[in-house]
């Protein structure tokens, strides 16, 4: 029933949209973030260079707080061409296009500035453009800096991971880490996993810094131990369907939008992030430890070669990240 919920809440944003403004088109970009994260930000920012690049012809109205469904259900709903555009990320994204899971893999970035020369690079277009043909074409990538595991414990080696729950997105990749990592990786929606630690459900989670502040989840949560696994983009995409049905010029306002909004985005990330470490120990009492990466990276580097076996396409992708590095 709630997905018959869902699709009717998108059918009447679309009527809202389709009178926002006499002979403006106007896209719908739903995402699960409130309105103060930075994501969220970052997307008022394109879609306000979209507006000043087609002199108000094109508008994009953001939904945040999952407004029109969550990332599985925007995805869909983008697929079959009823919802304009969506944010999801990499992790969740392989499920879609096999191209994203190049990005999942712990330890293939070695610095912030690596990540980000992939990101922006023809590797980065590369992966975007791949899913134009499954019902969504990506535009752009957030960075969401580095994800480390936090519980209730220290986690300084693999070790302490061991028998405990750990929720993960539901990914292919991220599962597997935790497997090898000895932990048992258990996918649950972002919206539940709050309460899910509260009670016990799960005996921690990974995310970035800021999911300890924007989502609370450092009143549950009390040690962030730093061991930067992976450094998982955010990514924002268009229906294949509404892209196609834009013109020429409208393209080329979202592409050069959506790029310069990368730029916004990685200035204040840096910022926002660091503030929310600091919120999160003054406020919270959120303990952070520094962690020794060499046995996790030991353990979870068979990945690197289990995904190139299993995909020529990500093959050839890990070997251009990697070279990238060099």
């Amino acid at each position: 029933m709630s997905k018959f919920v869902k699709l009717a809440a998108v059918m009447a944003a679309g009527v809202v949209a389709l009178g926002s403004a006499a002979g403006a088109k106007t896209l719908r970009l739903n995402h699960n973030n409130p309105e103060d994260h930075p994501l969220h930000k970052s997307m008022e920012f394109m879609a306000e260079k979209v507006d000043e690049l087609t002199n108000g012809d094109l508008k994009i109205r953001i939904y945040a707080n999952a407004q029109l469904g969550t990332q599985r259900e925007s995805m869909e709903l983008m697929q079959n061409g009823s919802l304009d555009m969506a944010r999801s990320n990499a992790s969740e994204l392989e499920a879609f296009e096999e191209s994203y899971g190049a990005l999942n893999l712990p330890y293939i970035f070695v610095s912030a500035d690596h990540y980000y020369d992939v990101l922006t690079s023809d590797i980065g277009t590369d992966i975007l453009e791949a899913s134009a043909d499954k019902g969504f074409v990506g535009l752009a990538f957030y960075i969401e800096g580095a994800r480390s595991f936090y519980a209730n414990k220290e986690i300084r080696s693999p070790k302490d991971l061991e028998g405990m729950k750990i929720r993960v997105q539901p990914s292919p990749s991220a599962i597997r880490m935790v497997e090898l990592l000895g932990g048992n990786p258990t996918p649950i929606a972002w919206g539940e996993l709050y309460s899910a630690l509260q009670q016990g459900v799960v005996d921690g989670a990974e995310n970035n810094p800021m999911a300890l502040t924007s989502a609370r989840h450092g009143e549950v949560s009390k040690v962030y131990s730093d061991d930067g696994h992976t450094m998982i983009p955010s990514v924002v995409m268009i229906s294949t369907k509404t892209w196609n049905d834009l013109s020429d010029e409208h393209k080329d306002a979202i592409r050069k939008a959506a790029r310069e909004s990368m730029d916004f985005h990685r200035e204040q990330w840096d910022a926002m992030s660091a503030a929310a470490v600091e919120t999160a120990k003054s406020e919270l009492g959120v303990k952070f430890i520094e962690v020794e990466k060499g046995p996790f990276i030991e353990a979870v580097l068979p990945m690197h070669e289990e995904a190139a076996q299993k995909s020529p396409v990500v093959a050839d992708l890990i070997k251009r990240i990697k070279d990238a590095a060099e």
